[in-house]
């Protein structure tokens, strides 16, 4: 099976530097370098040794600048690597012993307690009310309840509880190493700056080309010029005709704009994503903790009364039967709803508290009021549970009235919460009550941050189409998607592997990538699937995250950027490392970005017709008057002129 961990792919940095000496810009000036060294003698005088050194430094610059940006290659992988549980506990030979989590086989039985990282995917043999948190993975906001059975993945951490697990699988077989193998292999390729320098050299190769052959006839056959001296005009035009310091001086226009950026709170880890930002036409957006603040939220306009109660009455009550200390995420959604946290146990002393677990699926709290003395129990918990346990007030219009409730927040991707009181005339902690009374029904749900449907808007105005891409349910994605106004035609990511199932929808998968608004119930396949798939339609493509499933998409697209917050694993993948919370200051960059490429436009159209205007005026000349310029003087021009 190998080790339970990612594999490094180390790259050579001497060769990492030559590669970027191997393009049509370098070709020219390293064929230049050539002449200079090696054909330009004879007759006398001595090789070029002026030209060639100059052309050698500038390769060597250009060269370095270059090794400078890409020098965190494989920043992302190693990220990944660091997430991954380092130790672990496992039973070998009857007896439970601590190892390496590279160790791991499939089939070990590992043990796994709160706080741990999980070390491998697994299938859950025990479990003790255990909750696994998964957000960065799956993108899911809340805790996930398991079971034995139940399958648990690498990278994910312990909420609550204790189990044991049979390892399923290690290393790039995980969920996790599945995300780390497609972000490794996301980059493969040019990027759009070194497609448009290539197309550059070849227009200036061409242009070059020509005007040398015409040259060697006129001379050679035609002025019976001597050797040195037609080599001397050969070498103007190659050191002339190409843009010497184009890669130079874009890069320090980059550098520039890079640093322009950092002041909007966009730390740029790859500049030439700068120019490639400014050409995105769609922005990919995963949901949890980007579009939204990834804290559950009571929507107190939503609440639902079932008696003569006000909604800050059942906040209140709920509040009584939540933690206030180590409180879990709903808990903490409850008493944040109060006016001030501190009102949960404002004026009552608790007599008791039982603490949610799966079996019952709900809360209790048991108190006394410090105004009468009277004792009280209030619950909260799951809709079915707490509506089975309401004795008093119920009838079969409140029962269809819930359940009509609990649907119509399903349906809009709200979590239901039930609340439920009774008085304890004993007074006891443990006495018996007059029968538990349904009051309320909370909806909860993962907020949109304030700025960023103003965000969104900005976006659609700069031309931009904004996608929700996110391992949420579908129902989740629609809701969110209304709130934001950024559209509601969302579908659940498998259709994407399902064509026969697009009838009605779109005539083909891309069609119907290219036109919704989202995806929901994403993995890291589906994120990287639909960001190649609009790039292959002919867009360039923006992709922001916070969590490692979004890494392997943030490394695919042409820009990658990481929300503030983000893990390390998808901060390593990014180009472009957002330190504000929100989606705000990527409309900056989009602005800034663009000024930045303008610049870089009219640079590289002046710099083609340098080149037309070299190779014609040299050439005509030699054609015309037989002159002949010097080499060195041709290079020095070219610097200075850059």
């Amino acid at each position: 099976f190998g080790p339970n961990k990612l594999p490094e792919k180390k790259v050579n940095p001497l060769f990492l530097f030559l590669s970027f000496m191997w393009n049509p810009l370098s070709w020219v000036m390293e064929a230049a370098a050539i002449v200079a060294i090696a054909l330009s003698n004879g007759q006398g005088m001595p090789p070029d040794w002026q030209d060639f050194v100059g052309i050698v430094l500038l390769l060597l610059g250009n060269s370095c600048i270059g090794y400078y940006e890409e020098r965190g290659a494989g920043k992302a992988v190693e990220a990944l690597m660091a997430a991954l549980a380092p130790q672990c506990k496992v039973k070998r030979n009857g007896n439970w012993e601590t190892m390496e989590a590279a160790n791991l086989v499939p089939g070990d039985i590992i043990s796994i307690g709160i706080g741990d990282v999980v070390p491998a995917d697994s299938r859950m043999v025990v479990s003790n009310n255990v909750k696994i948190d998964q957000a960065a993975l799956t993108g899911e906001s809340l805790p996930v309840g398991k079971e034995p059975g139940d399958e648990v993945f690498s990278g994910s951490t312990v909420k609550q509880g204790e189990a044991e697990a049979v390892v399923i699988g290690t290393g790039l077989n995980t969920f996790f190493g599945r995300a780390a193998a497609l972000v490794a292999g996301a980059n493969e390729g040019l990027g759009h700056l070194q497609q448009v320098l290539a197309k550059i050299g070849n227009f200036c190769i061409c242009s070059i080309a020509i005007f040398l052959v015409a040259e060697i006839f006129v001379m050679f056959p035609g002025f019976r010029f001597r050797y040195r001296r037609g080599i001397n005009n050969l070498l103007v035009l190659l050191i002339g005709g190409i843009p010497i310091a184009m890669p130079t001086v874009l890069s320090v226009t980059l550098a520039i704009g890079a640093k322009q950026l950092a002041e909007h709170k966009a730390i740029v880890t790859r500049i030439s994503a700068i120019e490639e930002l400014a050409g995105v036409t769609i922005l990919c957006s995963d949901k949890t903790g980007t579009l939204t603040l990834n804290e559950l939220t009571i929507k107190t306009d939503s609440v639902k009364l079932y008696s003569e109660v006000t909604v800050d009455e059942v906040l209140l009550w709920s509040a009584y039967a939540s933690r206030t200390e180590n409180p879990d995420a709903i808990d903490k959604s409850i008493v944040g709803s109060l006016p001030d946290p501190a009102m949960a146990r404002d004026g009552i002393v608790e007599l008791d508290f039982v603490p949610f677990n799966p079996v019952d699926k709900r809360t209790q709290s048991t108190y006394r009021r410090n105004s009468d003395g009277a004792v009280h129990r209030v619950t909260k918990g799951m809709s079915q549970v707490i509506l089975e346990l309401c004795t008093r007030g119920m009838t079969p219009e409140v029962q269809s009235q819930l359940h009509a409730d609990v649907d119509e927040f399903a349906g809009r991707g709200l979590r239901a919460l039930a609340v439920a009181e009774e008085s304890v005339p004993s007074g006891e902690a443990d006495g018996e009550g007059t029968g538990f009374r349904l009051i309320g029904l909370l909806p909860i749900f993962d907020p949109p941050r304030h700025d960023t449907k103003e965000t969104i808007r900005r976006a659609i105005d700069l031309g931009v189409h904004v996608k929700m891409i996110t391992g949420d349910q579908l129902a989740i994605a629609k809701e969110t998607g209304n709130q934001l106004k950024m559209g509601s035609e969302m579908y659940q990511a498998s259709i994407l592997n399902k064509p026969d199932e697009l009838k009605g929808l779109a005539n083909s998968v891309d069609e119907l990538v290219l036109r919704a608004d989202g995806f929901a119930g994403v993995y890291p396949e589906h994120k990287y699937e639909i960001v190649e798939r609009l790039q292959n339609l002919g867009h360039m493509v923006a992709m922001t995250g916070d969590g490692v499933n979004d890494a392997p998409a943030l490394a695919k697209a042409n820009v990658g950027v990481a929300v503030a917050d983000a893990s390390d694993a998808a901060r390593s993948a990014a180009d472009i490392v957002l330190t504000e919370a929100g989606l705000s200051t990527i409309i900056e960059a989009f602005m800034h970005s663009r000024v930045i490429f303008q610049r870089m436009r009219n640079y590289s159209i002046y710099t083609c017709a340098v080149t037309i205007r070299v190779v014609t005026t040299f050439s005509i000349l030699v054609f015309a008057f037989k002159f002949d310029f010097p080499p060195f003087m041709v290079l020095i021009l070219a610097i200075i002129n850059d």
